[in-house]
């Protein structure tokens, strides 16, 4: 069943990536990050609960109150935030729509990165209703990591044009560097459920009546570091395997670019241990997390995917002459 109006629309909508397009694909990436920065200062700031009730801010109001200071302000700022990233995915579904059949990945990717949103709205309820309690908090924190990885792809995705979609390219890398990437991407998923885990056991709560996860702190600390060392390790060895092999340019700077995050990643984690946890630490901590996932699954797509070839296009669309 068709409807003549939106097929007259998406007719004059473009059937190939715009630099539009493309912009909106880095905005989706920056504002899922951006909503992970938010999230946790309303941790660190232990406004959790800075409006204590869910879809409302209180029983009476949307909106924070002056009643409810600073906390209402921190905690509210970040729901508003939700509304940023509402716009951005529904103008990419728009802008994808009259190529939906050519680029079903892009428009799938945008339909996932959409359908994220009130997924997250719903958990965040969820954990206001709980009080906080750290396995929401925490499974809050791990579909955020979802999203940002889901916009990354999108990113790197609406670089190819349509023209060059579908088209039969070379590897990307050889094998042992695919498997190192592989590895770096599941490493540094683990990592940051561990790290979650982690956050979960320290002072950290969101609010000073919040309950803690109840496990041993220095322990999920201990286990945590594993699969970072682990991780620094494949990435230092994949730097080196892509330097011997001759890869192409663009993945080069896409495992520098992850062996960078990962060192400042590191460094961070283990000076804000050992200052026992400042809440700048913390913050750039967070931030780092969302940009190790980021970086991990752009050289993980770079490296696995295969190679665009300059000026090649799909067999099917090259007009073909007439008898």
């Amino acid at each position: 069943m068709t409807f003549p109006p939106l097929t007259r629309l998406t007719g004059r909508l473009p059937r190939t990536t715009t630099p539009l397009v493309r912009r909106l694909a880095v905005a989706s990436l920056v504002s899922q990050i951006a909503i992970v920065v938010t999230g946790g200062a309303v941790r660190l700031t232990a406004s959790g609960l800075g409006c204590p009730e869910w879809p409302r801010c209180t029983p009476e109001s949307i909106v924070t109150t002056p009643e409810m200071g600073f906390h209402g302000v921190i905690e509210f700022g970040n729901r508003l935030l939700t509304f940023v990233l509402v716009i951005i995915a529904v103008a990419m579904i728009v802008a994808l729509l009259g190529m939906r059949r050519e680029r079903k990945d892009l428009f799938r990717l945008s339909v996932g990165l959409f359908l994220g949103i009130p997924a997250q709205a719903v958990i965040g309820g969820i954990t206001v209703w709980t009080g906080l309690n750290p396995w929401v908090v925490g499974l809050h924190f791990i579909v955020s990591m979802v999203l940002v990885a889901l916009a990354t792809v999108l990113v790197n995705r609406a670089r190819l044009t349509t023209e060059q979609y579908g088209v039969r390219r070379p590897a990307a890398a050889p094998a042992l560097l695919r498997q190192l990437l592989v590895t770096s991407t599941v490493l540094t998923s683990v990592a940051v459920v561990l790290g979650v885990i982690v956050t979960g056991s320290g002072p950290h709560a969101g609010d000073h009546g919040a309950a803690r996860n109840g496990l041993d702190s220095d322990l999920m600390t201990r286990l945590h570091a594993v699969p970072v060392y682990l991780l620094v390790a494949t990435v230092a060895l994949a730097v080196v395997v892509a330097y011997r092999t001759g890869v192409h340019a663009k993945l080069r700077k896409a495992l520098v670019l992850l062996a960078a995050v990962v060192l400042v990643q590191g460094a961070i984690g283990y000076t804000q241990h050992f200052l026992h946890l400042p809440v700048v630490l913390v913050a750039l901590h967070m931030l780092g997390a969302s940009l190790l996932m980021a970086a991990a699954v752009h050289a993980h797509y770079t490296g696995t995917t295969r190679r665009t070839l300059p000026g090649t296009v799909t067999a099917t669309r090259v007009p073909q002459p007439v008898a």
